[in-house]
């Protein structure tokens, strides 16, 4: 049995799918077990429940190989960076109790315990974990995914679609590596099969600019947009968060992006271009609004 968490959520629901496709039996743990099962009866639901230790390993016993994509963007109530590491060192004490062969991590690119960034600190906290741990594992770092029903790319062409401006924060000459959620996938699954503990950064064979990637995006979806240069603050970011009730972006998420942390060091691992999948899906992409709090915080 493969099991994933979050196979409902974005990351997740790519892994499920190629696991289904090569025939393999599926399960995955959610918070969420009442949502729709867009596998139907190919993924089993199991809830995810942090909270008791012996009935979240009992769920895990059978498994070959465990895929874990939890984690949050951003604290938001209860729902701290801190509770999100207790909470995966949890899943990887229960792991390791179930007797699961192999752990596949996703993480990101450039985690350090030393990063002034709680979203980098934490990953590298529960990287730590798992490597302390007696499990087979593999930790596989992404760039920024892009793919269809991503959260911020999708939000991008949902902005340049409607609105007359787009505030690039700073001087937009910062680079990103954007890499395709499918191909993520992929190495994940082939980690999954082996034994060797690893890790590896998952990013494209393109990197652009931050303005780069908005020209590009604002020009395949034909969008009249301006491109204007603002302080790196909130103002815009706020104004688009009250627009749709959502958190656009977050304070600590522009630093991220201004640091360069969403690009790698080591050679491309992933085909997939971004200026070629934007051609075939630039009619979708910013039709709709992905709302990080309706997705993941009002159930």
């Amino acid at each position: 049995m493969h099991v994933v968490t979050g196979a409902f959520s974005y990351t997740g629901r790519y892994i499920a799918g190629l696991l289904v496709r090569q025939g393999r039996e599926v399960a995955t743990l959610t918070r969420y077990p009442e949502q729709s099962n867009p596998f139907g009866e190919s993924v089993r639901v199991i809830p995810l429940r942090f909270d008791d230790a012996s009935a979240l390993a009992a769920s895990l016993r059978g498994t070959s190989v465990l895929y874990n994509t939890y984690w949050i963007r951003f604290s938001r109530g209860r729902m701290t960076f801190d509770r999100a590491i207790a909470n995966s060192e949890a899943l990887i004490r229960a792991a390791a109790e179930a007797g699961v062969r192999r752990f596949v991590h996703i993480s990101v690119t450039n985690p350090s315990p030393d990063s002034p960034l709680p979203y980098f600190r934490g990953k590298a906290a529960v990287e730590r974990a798992l490597a302390e741990s007696d499990l087979s594992y593999a930790i596989v770092r992404p760039t920024l995914l892009f793919g269809t029903g991503d959260i911020l790319i999708n939000n991008i062409g949902w902005v340049l679609r409607r609105l007359p401006a787009f505030g690039v924060f700073g001087s937009g000459r910062y680079r990103l590596q954007p890499v395709y959620v499918g191909d993520v996938a992929d190495i994940a699954v082939r980690l999954g099969g082996q034994s060797e503990n690893v890790t590896i950064d998952a990013a494209g064979p393109e990197t652009y600019t931050f303005e780069e990637l908005l020209q590009l995006v604002r020009d395949r979806l034909g969008s009249r947009a301006r491109i204007v240069h603002v302080p790196p603050a909130l103002a815009a970011a706020r104004l688009i968060g009250w627009l749709t009730r959502d958190v656009a972006i977050t304070r600590d998420e522009i630093r991220g992006l201004m640091a360069e942390l969403l690009v790698s060091a080591q050679p491309s691992s992933c085909p997939t271009r971004f200026s070629e999948w934007l051609v075939g899906h630039a009619h979708e992409l910013g039709t709709r609004y992905a709302s990080e709090l309706q997705r993941h915080h009002r159930r």
